[in-house]
């Protein structure tokens, strides 16, 4: 499977900026290094989402005051030669103001922080950041590391039994974005795929694990998924000393082996499972992404439509 070359698929970029007053260092400069790799235009955005008239005196004052703020971080040296726009505007609740915005300038990349919160700043994703990862048409990437991209190891998360459903072409299309990116960053590209024994897997009309008298029942489950892993992989062009096949906890043995790469980006897939079951990310529980301490570029399937509404329909009054 050949390359898509990143010059030819990000075109436009668009940074989500959640406080104005608060300039996100370590996503401006991975803005910087993306945007002059790949020679794409660069939006800087902020959505004014907080109770209030968006017409009287005070809203058109907020709203002034955090264009000023904004077009300052846009004049920050971290972003010299990439010439970045700033766009503020009313718009609620703030996921479906990036998604509206993303649609209206045509981003191909969605870039947002995930922000310390509680004891020690660890990294949680907040629900803006859940929101985003289901409804954002293009590719999301959530910073969660300050660390530079030097010839990112860049880890592709695959579903090569496609256990939740997902579309047959997606781990490909995960595989070529991780290609892409690899490209432009001089970086590399590893494959991961962890499972859980049959054993835990299967249950019986009551819930309990159902338990197989023979070992053989669960070498065939391993063989018949190590099979399958290693066509995704043979198809992606990812060389066997890339490959990590594991049993166990899928979040913990992603973010050893992130840890043990030293990773800078993890990348997934986003499917949407019914209407009720919303979107999910892939064969990983949502933990995953709260528990990784890199960078995950998130994927949506070919042909996703967002179901964000075009025109917001109301700004949150004040109480």
């Amino acid at each position: 499977m050949g390359v898509v070359s990143m010059k030819s698929k990000i075109r436009r970029i668009l940074l989500a900026v959640r406080d104005p007053s608060r300039p996100p260092r370590a996503a401006l400069r991975k803005v910087a290094g993306l945007a002059r790799a790949t020679h794409a235009a660069v939006e800087l955005f902020h959505a004014l989402s907080e109770p209030g008239d968006p017409a009287s005196p005070a809203g058109a004052a907020a709203l002034k005051a955090a264009r000023r703020r904004l077009e300052r971080m846009a004049r920050t040296p971290l972003l010299e030669d990439c010439r970045p726009s700033a766009h503020v505007e009313w718009d609620y609740p703030p996921h479906e103001a990036i998604v509206r915005r993303a649609l209206r300038i045509g981003a191909d990349l969605v870039i947002a922080t995930a922000q310390p919160s509680g004891f020690g700043k660890r990294l949680w994703l907040r629900n803006t950041d859940w929101e985003l990862i289901r409804h954002c048409p293009c590719q999301l990437l959530i910073v969660k590391s300050a660390r530079a991209y030097r010839k990112p190891r860049i880890l592709v998360a695959v579903d090569p039994m496609h256990a939740h459903a997902k579309p047959t072409a997606l781990d490909q299309r995960l595989l070529a974005s991780a290609k892409a990116l690899a490209s432009t960053l001089s970086g590399s590209v590893h494959i991961f795929h962890a499972y859980m024994p049959l054993v835990a897997s299967v249950q019986g009309p009551m819930g309990e694990p159902l338990v197989w008298e023979s070992p053989e029942v669960e070498e065939v489950h391993s063989a018949q998924i190590a099979r399958e892993f290693a066509r995704v992989a043979a198809q992606g062009g990812i060389v066997p000393r890339n490959r990590h096949l594991m049993m166990g906890d899928v979040p913990t043995l992603l973010e050893g082996t992130v840890r043990k790469l030293h990773a800078g980006l993890a990348v997934m897939g986003a499917v949407s499972r019914s209407r009720l079951r919303r979107l999910v990310v892939g064969s990983t529980a949502e933990r995953v992404l709260d528990q990784l301490t890199c960078d995950v570029l998130i994927v949506k399937p070919r042909g996703f439509a967002t179901s964000v509404p075009k025109r917001m329909s109301a700004v949150p009054a004040r109480r």
